[in-house]
């Protein structure tokens, strides 16, 4: 199956999937990678299957999708390997372009060193690039690269695509405990970023298992910290830590609300009052969330902030 979807997408809204590459063909061996160790390392680009074949595919899933009355925001490229690795992937863009929905591709980055990967995702109008580390001992021991690939090419084609892109560019740190969570890494990485100037800088945790048995979680106040130190380097920053849902819906329940929006948003104390006042809801709200072991609250910097407790799973939209 080539097309998938729509699925509800915390990033993209309704998203119908591509799966333009073979699973697990990858130019990583990620060690939180949520569908399993890489089969087949490669960093050469080839054709895998046909664009037109591709278009048909997404078409049916399209004009399916509509009979049932089903909304469709973005086309994204969010196979089970590295999407860059397909040689055709700057054709399909363009085939695909008549269905008239936008079109995302979610890339580790690791081909983007590469002028004709630039210049094929330059086509799409939303692209989300992966920057785990900005340290090579980091970026190997999380990341796991093809032997050739070098974290020096990867970041400056990155800040060369910054430069030529026109439409929305994001970045995803997936965070790993006790890897590339310290508090210096962050700011490394969120100094680099600044450099970027993404439109929006997600921050992830491994809640699916993962493809090798010793990587965590960090814990909520290493995940807060780390969305503090970002949001003073970056102008957006999310954390896409929960199940996918509504995260910013306003509902008019406190807890439905509170849940929501902690799941991407740490809430300082005064937030999450100005909330339940919205509601006229009562502080025992929170409390009873806190007791239930669905919320957190924790310190950073003399603030009190409130974080949803992770549970469920963690989707790669």
């Amino acid at each position: 199956m080539i097309a998938f979807g729509p699925v509800p997408s915390r990033r993209l809204g309704r998203s119908l999937g591509i799966n333009n590459i073979p699973p697990k063909v990858c130019t990583y061996s990620c060690v939180y990678c949520q569908v399993g160790r890489t089969i087949q390392m490669q960093v050469k680009r080839g054709p895998f299957y046909e664009p037109e074949e591709i278009l048909r595919d997404v078409q049916d899933k399209v004009d399916r999708a509509q009979e049932f009355g089903e909304t469709i925001d973005y086309l994204t490229f969010v196979p089970d390997g590295e999407p860059t690795l397909d040689l055709n992937l700057g054709r399909e863009i363009e085939l695909l372009r008549p269905l008239g929905i936008k079109i995302a591709v979610i890339t580790n980055a690791s081909l983007i060193g590469r002028e004709d990967v630039r210049e094929e995702l330059v086509r799409a109008d939303w692209v989300s690039l992966k920057i785990d580390s900005t340290r090579d001992k980091v970026w190997r021991r999380v990341n796991r690269p093809h032997g050739t690939l070098r974290l020096a090419s990867i970041l400056d084609g990155a800040l060369e695509f910054a430069r030529c892109y026109g439409g929305e560019l994001v970045t995803e740190t997936m965070l790993v405990q006790d890897v590339n969570d310290s508090a210096d890494h962050i700011r490394e990485v969120g100094d680099f970023l600044a450099q970027l100037r993404p439109a929006k800088a997600y921050l992830a945790v491994p809640i699916r298992p993962p493809a090798v048995d010793w990587v965590r979680a960090p814990g909520e106040e290493t995940i807060n910290r780390a969305y503090q130190i970002f949001s003073k380097q970056v102008d957006r920053v999310e954390c896409l830590v929960s199940y996918e849902g509504n995260a910013f819906g306003f509902t008019g329940n406190a807890e439905e609300d509170l849940l929501g929006i902690t799941a991407v948003h740490p809430m300082r104390e005064e937030a999450v009052m100005q909330l339940l006042a919205k509601t006229e809801a009562d502080w025992p709200v929170v409390r009873d969330l806190i007791d239930q072991g669905r919320l957190v609250e924790v310190e950073y910097e003399g603030s009190k902030f409130y974080v949803r407790k992770r549970h469920g799973t963690f989707g790669r939209q």
